[in-house]
């Protein structure tokens, strides 16, 4: 049994050509429900091509209405070039962004932290001196410490912490596949979700190629034990194929931060392209009856 997402025919949000800081391009969105609402941070590049962070809002998931002023902007040695690509966990009643600071000195993981989406405390740089990206954090403790993704080229590697904020005893869970369409290096996407069957990872591979192909699947690790791959998808649950996934700043690409369950269906919303975002779905019922047949 293999799992396909179904495209929502259109991309949902695009640039605007007269705001400066997006008018070149928004992808890689964070998006979370909280009962009533879609939030959703976007990263968003514009005339100087440095990533800030913007925020739009939804009833139904599909229309968004945004703010004209980025929420969250580089405010540091470590964000010269920018901030990237967030992901959104709400662990208790605060959300927890972490992303990606990119400057001279690399790509660092770092974190940031809202009741609101709009005040931020900001707690810095959580991963030091290693080039690293593509974290996501577990909703809740597992055996009573937080657990981190993240991505050392070019496996998908776990950290473990008591506090948010020091992060040790990493480990790698899951490395690119000769002869897959996972080949070169892969990495988290969306925060992980729980299931009775164990947590559900939306990840992304990226194949070898002249221009390397970005394509989605889906990872299942133990519940109490998430360093243990239960499953991994054979084929890819989504692959570049709509003109605007194609052709864009960077082609052939379709790269997700976020999954969200609602009304019988995880919602994931994609970059494409690193140039719009999109949508596309897939039914719970049919995806947990991929991860218990393991």
């Amino acid at each position: 049994m293999e799992l396909k997402l179904q495209r929502y025919p259109r991309p949902i949000l695009e640039p605007v050509p007269w705001h400066s800081w997006e008018n070149k391009c928004v992808f890689n969105c964070a998006v979370v429900h909280d009962g009533k609402l879609f939030h959703m941070l976007y990263r968003a590049q514009g005339e100087d091509m440095v990533s800030r962070i913007g925020y739009a809002v939804s009833k139904d998931g599909y229309t968004f209405n945004r703010f004209e002023r980025p929420v969250f902007t580089p405010a540091s040695a470590y964000e010269l070039y920018g901030v990237e690509d967030p992901r959104i966990t709400k662990i208790n009643e605060k959300y927890y962004m972490l992303y990606t600071a990119y400057s001279p000195k690399g790509t660092r993981i770092s974190l940031a932290s809202t009741d609101n989406f709009f005040v931020w405390e900001r707690h810095g740089v959580v991963i030091h001196d290693i080039n690293n990206k593509d974290a996501a954090l577990f909703p809740e403790k597992i055996n009573n410490r937080y657990v981190m993704l993240h991505r050392i080229e070019p496996d998908i590697w776990l950290a473990f912490s008591d506090d948010l904020i020091h992060w040790i005893d990493f480990v790698s869970i899951a490395k690119p596949r000769e002869g897959y369409w996972d080949n070169l290096k892969i990495g988290a996407g969306a925060p992980p979700i729980k299931t009775p069957y164990g947590w559900l990872l939306l990840y992304h591979g990226v194949e070898r190629a002249d221009r390397p192909i970005y394509r989605l699947g889906f990872i299942l690790l133990d519940l109490n034990d998430p360093t243990k791959v239960l499953k991994r998808s054979e084929e890819p649950i989504l692959e570049p194929k709509e003109e605007w996934e194609v052709f864009g700043v960077v082609p052939n690409v379709v790269f997700s931060d976020a999954m969200v369950e609602y009304q019988g269906k995880y919602f994931v919303y994609y970059g494409a392209a690193d140039t719009c975002i999109c949508l596309a779905t897939i039914g719970v019922e049919e995806t947990l009856e991929w991860c218990e047949k393991i």
